[in-house]
């Protein structure tokens, strides 16, 4: 099978496009012909590799959509069956292998590339909404990164659960348009927002804010967050910390709250298929929907990676088989 690998950390040249022997299933897992994989921000990070030790040959990709093709004994599953998963050891490939506890059906009146786009970034942003935020009507929220992938499902997702005032943050107003067709009421830069926060709140501040970002973009915040309010944090696309001090909150009342989906796929993934199934759903009766910045093919991965990177798109990133 076709296959995307890297033999070292570093940038976008180090993918390399190559054949690679057929996975084989074990007990509780199926093998998934893939057709689409999409591209998310984790991919970049895993690619450059930090002060993490490589595995290599390592296969990049969170999440696949695709045909089940291998099933093992007294599955839950068919061959046939039209799937999204997480595979355990990446989807930039022909075919994959998952555990049956991170597959789930997809409705056939869904297509394989609209479902490509759900898994990672719509199942973390229902998670973050209603689990973790646990928003409500009356709330004024914050989104940070609001025109990638998790920022554009958090904000219809915000919308959809009738969010009084829904605020984007980008890292450039050549968004604002896209965003606001999305559901935000306001959209504006992270060099302005907490003042923009503070000002449309009457000072009061924000109900919720989701931080994907952090670094400087965590205190700002935190700057911008009101009593009793709650700061999501799920990532540090900035490559800093977030940094804050314990009286930051408690003499606020103000929440901390992390998340991390890649750790809950690893040490709760039952919690996840309720989720999925919701997702699922709101797409295939188009309550949610995902616009596609770009589908690149297996072979171009690196060019995939490069958009990413450039942080030039809006939406998701997609790679067909």
């Amino acid at each position: 099978m076709k296959a995307v690998i890297q033999n070292e950390f570093g940038n976008s040249d180090v993918l390399l496009y190559t054949e690679l022997e057929l996975p084989e299933i074990r007990e509780n897992e199926v093998l998934i012909k893939a057709e689409y994989t999409s591209v998310n921000y984790a991919d970049i990070k895993k690619r450059m590799g930090n002060k993490e030790k490589g595995d290599f040959p390592l296969t990049l990709g969170l999440d696949v959509a695709g045909t089940i093709e291998e099933v093992s004994d007294d599955s839950a599953f068919s061959k046939g069956d039209r799937v999204i998963a997480f595979p355990k050891n990446g989807s930039y490939a022909e075919y994959v292998v998952a555990n049956e506890q991170l597959v789930f059906k997809i409705p056939d009146i869904l297509s394989f590339k609209q479902a490509a786009s759900a898994p990672t970034v719509s199942i973390l942003a229902y998670i973050l909404i209603h689990q973790i935020g646990q928003v409500k009507e009356t709330d004024t929220v914050v989104i940070h990164s609001a025109a990638g992938g998790v920022g554009s499902m958090l904000v219809q997702l915000s919308k959809l659960a009738g969010v009084k005032k829904i605020i984007g943050t980008v890292g450039n107003l050549n968004k604002k348009d896209y965003v606001k067709n999305l559901g935000a009421d306001v959209v504006c830069t992270y060099e302005s927002f907490a003042e923009e926060v503070l000002k449309l709140t009457n000072n009061v501040g924000a109900d919720v804010i989701f931080d994907s970002v952090a670094g400087e973009v965590t205190s700002k915040s935190l700057e911008c967050l009101a009593l009793y309010g709650t700061l999501v944090q799920f990532g540090n696309s900035s490559g800093k910390a977030g940094n804050f001090k314990t009286s930051d909150v408690h003499s606020s009342c103000r929440n901390i709250k992390g998340f991390s989906l890649g750790t809950t796929r690893k040490h709760d993934p039952a919690r996840l298929a309720e989720v999925a199934e919701k997702i699922l759903e709101l797409f295939a009766s188009e309550k949610i929907t995902l616009p596609i910045a770009r589908v690149f093919k297996l072979e171009d991965a690196a060019q995939a990676h490069k958009l990413i990177e450039s942080r030039n798109y809006e939406g998701k990133i997609l790679i067909k088989m």
